[in-house]
């Protein structure tokens, strides 16, 4: 059974269309089958028995009474019409008032328990085959004869069954006829319905490697859901390839400059005699790989970003859980142990469908910058007003002119990364993050005078602008 599933599933799709349909006509074949051969029986067993009730009744029409007894001429047109079925056998029987057989086969007896009947039908043998008989009585009121004469005709049921099963091979060979009627038709239909699937197949297989634009075709609707999915997974492909090249080009153009600085003062190193002069080498030469391996850092956590951006899996996230991990797990004591960081949160949830390991390293980047480039105290913060839910780092200080805050928004609703000598690649990081998860980067002077950069999700975010 698996191995036959198995390979249903490989064919294909016209091919179990047509099983689909032959299976549900065999099953519709065996149920018309049925019901035919029930409608043949008893129309067969109505014609039949109006035959058989025709000759009882020529046969009774027939007696008369002589002499006070009941005399039969067996009249010709009563078996004309049993005629009708050659190959049955026909029986009769004549009943006299005292129950004694006038004529006919004493084997064929009334049912038990109806030896009263007066007209009707029943079943029983006629020898050894089943046969069906007729009853009809004629009462005589005469002064030689008073009572009632019955009229027993009965014949086999061959002609009856050869009906039925006719009517029944009649009706199956209507429903193979339209049958294999509906599975061409099936058949055409469906590869009718395929042909733009194989069209756009074709388009896909010429298209240029990096041509990754929506496909624009006619389709029916019920094919529409693949191919919107599909479009689908080509926007997400192409903003994971936009995004991989940009980091690319972010990387080398970052990293050129300081590899070469580094290179160069290794140089002056090797060539330089004065020992005082070559520990001060030293020292710019620690401090150059320490701000290249924070760049590194960066450009990992940019990549992590990019790729959790598509494919991890959105779950309910609570943005205060997301504050006090970062606040606990103390890399702010370590990057300037002299910051005095608080953190403010409340107590009502503050939710959104998110990425708890993205939104962790947004929120570390923030506050990185804000420690790097602002000034103490720093609080990190969870908060909802309204529709907006938002995650924040706030410092003491004035932050970026309105000049360079503007130049910003720019750059991020272009979705590049921006170069800024000041920010780094911590507010590109924290702006990935926040449009990843349908929400935007904000960066304001608030009211009392300090910076705040917060992520705002669920498209509210009038509370911060």
């Amino acid at each position: 059974m698996t191995e036959f599933i198995r390979r249903l599933a490989n064919t294909s799709l016209t091919a179990r269309v047509a099983l689909g349909i032959a299976l549900l006509l065999m099953i519709g074949g065996v149920i018309v089958s049925i019901a035919a051969f029930a409608y043949g029986r008893e129309a067969a067993r109505t014609a039949y028995d109006r035959l058989l009730l025709g000759a009882a009744n020529d046969i009774a029409s027939a007696i008369t009474v002589q002499d006070g007894r009941p005399v039969i001429e067996l009249p010709v047109s009563a078996f004309e019409l049993l005629a009708f079925a050659p190959d049955d056998r026909i029986g009769y029987r004549i009943i006299g008032p005292d129950g004694e057989t006038l004529t006919g086969y004493e084997e064929i007896t009334l049912p038990e328990g109806r030896r009263e009947i007066d007209e009707g039908f029943f079943d029983s043998r006629f020898f050894d085959e089943p046969a069906r008989y007729a009853v009809v009585s004629r009462r005589f009121a005469e002064r030689t004869l008073n009572g009632t004469v019955k009229v027993v005709v009965g014949q086999t049921l061959q002609a009856r069954n050869s009906m039925a099963y006719d009517i029944t091979r009649k009706a199956l060979y209507v429903l193979a006829a339209s049958g294999l009627a509906m599975i061409l038709l099936a058949v055409v239909v469906v590869r009718s319905v395929l042909r733009p699937l194989e069209k756009i197949a074709g388009g896909l297989s010429a298209r240029d490697p990096h041509d990754l634009t929506p496909v624009d075709t006619s389709v029916p609707k019920e094919t529409a859901a693949m191919i919107n999915a599909l479009n689908g997974f080509m926007a997400r492909l192409d903003r994971q390839m936009n995004s991989m090249r940009h980091l690319i080009s972010d990387t080398a153009h970052q990293l050129r400059t300081p590899v070469a600085a580094l290179r160069a003062q290794a140089d002056l190193f090797t060539d330089e005699p004065d020992i005082g002069r070559k520990e001060k080498i030293v020292e710019r030469i620690q401090t150059r790989s320490a701000s290249l391996g924070r760049l590194l850092d960066q450009m990992l956590s940019q990549a992590l970003v990019i790729h959790r951006g598509d494919s991890a899996r959105r779950e309910l996230v609570d943005l205060r859980d997301i504050a006090l991990d970062v606040f606990e797990s103390g890399d702010h004591t370590v990057l300037n142990p002299e910051a005095d960081v608080m953190l403010d949160i409340g107590d009502e949830p503050v939710t959104v469908l998110a990425d708890v390991p993205s939104l962790e390293e947004a929120l570390k980047n923030l506050l990185n910058n804000a420690l790097r480039y602002g000034r103490s105290p720093v609080r990190i913060g969870a908060s909802q007003d309204g529709g907006a839910a938002a995650i924040w780092v706030e410092d003491a200080g004035s932050g970026p002119g309105e000049e360079v805050l503007s130049e910003l928004g720019g750059r991020f609703n272009k979705d590049n990364l921006s170069r800024k000598a000041g920010s780094g690649l911590g507010i590109a990081i924290a702006h990935s993050v926040a449009v990843s998860f349908g929400g935007e980067l904000v960066l304001k002077k608030t009211g009392t005078g300090r910076f705040r950069a917060a992520l705002v999700f669920s498209g509210a975010g009038e509370t911060f602008k």
